[in-house]
């Protein structure tokens, strides 16, 4: 600040034109001038900052006790020099003078540029914020600056924000210039640090991703009844819809699968399974389940537990790879399921009949596949024993399976598919 009117003018815009309140920065300014006032005046005790309306200058006083003689000058002041102000001070009272040192005006001016600046950078924050505010659990779109050692600093064109490596999605590496979309999660209005935080990992994320690309969804007549995720690995989503005529999974995988293919490049590969949500539980957790077929369910209703028993050759692709196809199907319904062998009685399952079931089940799926007999039988052994299985199946986890790959098996369910439909 050069002179008082540069001073008042700035403290005017920042009141009028910023909504930035007066006697606040004032108390800031003359707060962040206590400690230099310390370094340049003797005087210490119960030393004070205050601004002048008048003079529009920052001005240092202590509280001193008058005495016949100075011992302390720190602490003391003489009679004589005290009456000069005071005429009536007695030796023994105690009073404020003023100790501001000679060059303190140049000392407030730089405070008080810091202050204003200061100050300015936080409303522009909190405008900044306040514009994003209804985007909230939204999709936003934007460009990383640069990469934190813990974080992605990324350019939302009016704010800056950041993708924390938590809320990444596992495996995904940035590069500066990339082009990002994510969830925003948190504005932070007050605290240090980037105006907004946003995450690719949490559930919603791949919510608004199915809002985005499915008209049925963004329109209200496909509605999403849940979602559980296990970032960059599998996602399951569960779909309703009250008018008949309406496939909700159908829509939201789109012709020839063009909606969800969208959704998994976004997220890097991550599989989904899109499910028909139902109102009885039962029939709820065996959508959940699929591609497995169950033997029988039981609904405890006092524990919120679901009790499945499955065919001893469903065992594995009902748990799924590491228990995530189990682990999911709870967290989307909600309810604990227990997974168990369903028993066999021998007169039901001979080891003779058992034997040419996996022979005909092998060979079926050889010829209408038109694959080996090889990748026929580790179709079956990975409980994909039927076309209708394999139908029903996501033919993401017949590419995972051993000599198999992403090209041969939308070939073999596409076989099975037609062989069904004729």
């Amino acid at each position: 600040m050069n002179d008082r009117n540069e001073l008042l003018a700035a403290l005017d815009y920042l009141e009028h034109e910023r909504g930035i309140d007066r006697v606040t920065l004032i108390d800031l300014i003359s707060e962040s001038l206590r400690s230099a006032a310390r370094k340049a005046v003797q005087q210490t005790r119960e030393l004070v900052v205050r601004f002048d309306d008048k003079t529009a200058q920052f001005k240092c006083w202590a509280k001193l006790t008058v005495t016949e003689t100075v011992v302390d000058s720190a602490e003391e002041i003489s009679l004589s020099e005290a009456q000069k102000n005071f005429p009536a001070i007695k030796s023994g009272e105690e009073i404020e003078w003023e100790v501001t040192p000679k060059n303190f005006g140049r000392i407030a001016a730089q405070a008080a540029k810091q202050v204003i600046s200061q100050r300015l950078r936080q409303a522009e924050k909190r405008n900044i914020c306040e514009s994003f505010k209804d985007q909230l659990y939204q999709l936003v779109n934007g460009v990383v600056r640069h990469i934190d050692r813990n974080e992605i600093i990324i350019d939302f064109g009016q704010a800056e924000g950041a993708l924390r490596f938590q809320d990444k999605i596992p495996g995904e590496e940035y590069q500066q210039g990339d082009h990002v979309t994510a969830l925003l999660i948190e504005i932070n209005a007050d605290k240090p640090g980037p105006s907004l935080y946003v995450s690719r990992n949490h559930p919603d994320f791949v919510l608004r991703l199915f809002e985005r690309e499915v008209t049925e969804i963004s329109d209200g007549v496909v509605e999403i009844k849940g979602v559980a995720r296990e970032a960059g690995y599998r996602s399951k989503i569960a779909v309703h819809t009250s008018q008949p005529r309406i496939d909700p999974v159908g829509a939201c995988v789109g012709l020839r699968g063009n909606r969800v293919k969208t959704i998994v490049r976004e997220l890097n590969g991550e599989k989904i399974d899109i499910v028909n949500w139902e109102p009885d539980i039962r029939k709820f957790v065996e959508n959940a389940l699929k591609p497995a077929k169950l033997s029988s369910i039981e609904v405890n209703e006092a524990q919120h537990v679901v009790k499945v028993k499955v065919p001893e050759d469903q065992l594995s692709l009902s748990i799924g790879k590491k228990g995530q196809n189990a682990r999911l199907a709870a967290k989307l319904t909600g309810w604990k399921i227990d997974i168990s062998k369903a028993e066999v009685q021998p007169s039901e399952a001979p080891q003779a009949d058992y034997q040419e079931l996996y022979r005909h089940a092998v060979e079926k799926i050889s010829e209408v596949a038109g694959v080996a007999p090889a990748i026929a039988e580790i179709l079956v052994q990975n409980g994909f024993n039927s076309l209708e299985v394999i139908v029903a199946g996501n033919p993401a986890d017949i590419a995972d399976l051993d000599g198999i790959g992403e090209e041969l098996a939308n070939q073999i369910v596409t076989a099975a598919k037609v062989q069904i439909e004729q």
